[in-house]
């Protein structure tokens, strides 16, 4: 044998070796060998076929399958979930798994001269390490041609630009001259195409004819049938005709070795589709279908009423055994879906249940729209009024028992029966901040506030000086006043109630009560100007009863805390909008454009074709120092709105599983095997000495 070819021979077999037992032993210690980073790929797949479905629908109707073969053994995630057919199905297709191969059942009878997409997302994965295949899509046509174009885009909710997930989104021809506005499709017929968005609010629709245009929406479908048919689903439509189109591309990918080193740079060149900047954002409407929850007298004083939703209407009620005149205090919440009912009169009080018609607006499913209802309605008190004066006899009792041991002992007594006052809480702390108020709140609704009866004093050397003030009312609360002031920084005051300053309904005053605090210093607060632009081509849709509006003169600028909460708001004046006394920390920046002046966010009308209030958010955060002014400038359509929201307060994250990739995996165990190499090393340099 050539010696040449012996070694040869020698080497292969060293190498092989050393392979299999790298195969095992993947370094030293329990770790084995590197996890399998390679995604199943299709070995082959099946033609449509046609298909007798067995039972009695057998001789009506068949079913239309195909099968995938894989090279490894595969699993599917959720396909009820993860994988949409379209055109869009009635009958849910059935897709299965086992082994090698996936096998999916359409029951629904296809259309002649359609194509249909199964769109499996990532849906397809390998069976041990759960590597996707990623994005395979089936598509086969019933006619002699195949639409191939495709649409993407977002769908957001249109209150705080959070991505939805799980929401369908459809397709309807249209043409220049048929607007949204003219559109019934929506609300009568299942989608043309349809897909459904991830965990990221995207969404990538195929088999798009390229000779139509077409209109999107977004629906929350709530009973399956591709359409808006109830007022309860969350729905969102495009203003604008969506035309399909494409073009040549190259995508440039980086190949990384680790977290730190790039191996390569990949050009791979694709078809991109257009449009591809689609954002949707939805909403759900306003007025939403109401009915009487539940009514309940859970205290003697009072009764309150609850809705499914909020609604203008303002119940009335017909006393039948009780005159309603003047009866009530009502304390209605925003939206009026919850009322409470506060009795005037103590013989009412008394009177353990009150029957009445009660007239509200209520939904008529049948007809699909609000109408007025009137019930007859038995409230009654949880507690009898028999009851409530037996407890007032014991507790009575008991008191005098203690007032009788007490004069046995030769302890002064005071027999007089107690004066039971109205509560009153002075909502300040020991220091309020310049821009805040003093609420006074109460337990039951004010019959009268005597102003003269309230003092306010500014404290200085110990000397008290009478300061002004004004008290008002807090809107959607009655039991609150607001005490207003121009507060000095660093100054001390002292707020003084004499005792029956205020009277509530049933004739209980309230005591004397005095309460002392400081006003926080200038240089513990930040100061914030936001200059506003980009809104100059935004068109502002009002109703037709409104007059059109500027952009800039119904924006409304929010600062939010870290958990999207609203922390101060500023209207927008000649484009620029001020923050006073901001306490120190980082903030996030929203912009509302209110269009109907009410300080909050509106959702739009299908009906009247009416988008939702426009929402924009600044990406990064603010971040204000105490003692500082800080200028901010401000494009807020500078970007799309799908990479507006920060992400700190995006809550809905990509559907993805908590484990990380096998690639991620990899890297992770290499690095930790080099980590444990040093460790070995320097031990052994240690131990020498």
């Amino acid at each position: 044998m050539n010696p040449k070819t012996s070694l040869r021979h020698a080497l292969s077999a060293i190498i092989a070796a050393f392979a299999l037992w790298s195969c095992a032993n993947m370094g030293s210690g329990p770790d084995g060998g590197p996890y399998d980073e390679t995604p199943p790929h299709i070995v082959s797949m099946t033609q449509p076929q046609l298909v007798a479905r067995q039972g009695e629908k057998a001789r009506k109707h068949r079913k239309t399958t195909f099968e995938l073969v894989f090279n490894e053994l595969i699993a599917i995630d959720n396909p009820t979930e993860n994988v949409i057919v379209s055109p869009p199905q009635q009958e849910m297709p059935n897709i299965t798994a086992a082994g090698k191969r996936i096998k999916v059942e359409i029951l629904d009878s296809l259309k002649p001269n359609t194509t249909y997409t199964v769109d499996f997302a990532d849906a397809i994965k390998d069976n041990n390490e759960g590597n996707p295949l990623g994005h395979f899509t089936y598509i086969f046509s019933t006619g002699a041609q195949t639409d191939t174009m495709q649409m993407a885009g977002y769908v957001l909710n249109a209150e705080d630009l959070e991505p939805l997930s799980g929401v369908l989104v459809g397709l309807h021809p249209g043409t220049a001259d048929v607007a949204p506005s003219d559109d019934t499709l929506f609300t009568h017929t299942p989608f043309d195409r349809v897909a459904r968005t991830n965990g990221d609010g995207y969404f990538s629709i195929k088999g798009v004819a390229a000779d139509k245009a077409y209109n999107a929406y977004a629906l929350k479908d709530g009973d399956g049938d591709f359409a808006f048919s109830q007022r309860t689903e969350q729905i969102a439509f495009s203003r604008r005709l969506l035309v399909p189109g494409s073009f040549p591309d190259v995508r440039h990918d980086t190949v990384w070795i680790d977290t730190l080193t790039i191996d390569s740079i990949r050009h791979t060149p694709f078809t991109h589709f257009t449009p591809d900047d689609v954002v949707l954002l939805a909403f759900q409407e306003k007025n939403q279908p109401r009915t009487l929850l539940k009514t309940d007298r859970t205290d003697e004083r009072f009764f309150q009423a609850f809705f499914t939703a909020p609604s203008t209407h303002v119940p009335v009620i017909h006393g039948l055994n009780f005159d309603e005149r003047d009866a009530f205090v009502e304390q209605r919440s925003q939206g009026n879906d919850t009322i409470s009912y506060w009795l005037r009169d103590s013989t009412l009080i008394k009177q353990d249940t009150l029957s009445m018609c009660y007239t509200y607006m209520a939904w008529d499913d049948s007809l699909q729209q609000h109408f007025l209802r009137t019930d007859t309605l038995d409230i009654t008190a949880r507690t009898p009024w028999a009851k409530r004066m037996e407890k007032v006899r014991k507790d009575e009792e008991k008191r005098q028992k203690q007032i009788e041991r007490m004069r046995r002992r030769g302890q002064p007594v005071d027999d007089r029966v107690p004066v039971k006052n109205a509560r009153m809480d002075i909502k300040v702390g020991s220091v309020l901040s310049p821009a805040d108020n003093v609420i006074l709140e109460f337990d039951t609704p004010l019959a009268s506030l005597n102003e003269d009866m309230v003092h306010l004093f500014l404290t200085v050397d110990s000397v008290d000086t009478p300061a002004p003030f004004e008290i008002d009312t807090v809107p959607d609360h009655i039991m609150r006043r607001r005490l207003r002031a121009e507060w000095r920084p660093e100054q001390h005051y002292k707020l003084l109630i004499d005792s029956a300053a205020v009277e509530n309904i049933y004739h209980q005053v309230t005591g004397k009560q005095e309460k002392s605090f400081s006003i926080e210093t200038l240089d513990q607060f930040g100061t914030l100007f936001v200059e506003i632009s980009g809104l100059d081509s935004l068109q502002v849709t009002v109703p037709d009863t409104l007059p059109a509006l500027s952009a800039y003169a119904c924006c409304r600028v929010e600062l939010l805390n870290g958990n999207g909460q609203v922390a101060y708001a500023a209207n927008v004046k000649d484009r620029l909008a001020e923050f006073y006394y901001l306490k120190e920390g980082e903030y996030y920046l929203r912009c509302l454009i209110d269009r109907n002046g009410n300080g909050r966010w509106d959702p739009g009308s299908w009906a009247d074709r009416l988008p939702p209030e426009d929402v924009f958010y600044r990406p990064q955060s603010i971040n204000v120092r105490a003692g500082w002014d800080l200028n901010e400038q401000w494009n807020v359509t500078a970007l799309p709105r799908h990479r507006q929201k920060p992400d700190a307060l995006i809550k809905q994250r990509a559907t993805k599983k908590q484990q990380s990739s096998a690639h991620e995996r990899n890297i992770k165990r290499l690095e930790e095997r080099s980590g444990r190499k040093a460790a070995d090393k320097k031990n052994r340099q240690n131990s020498s000495f």
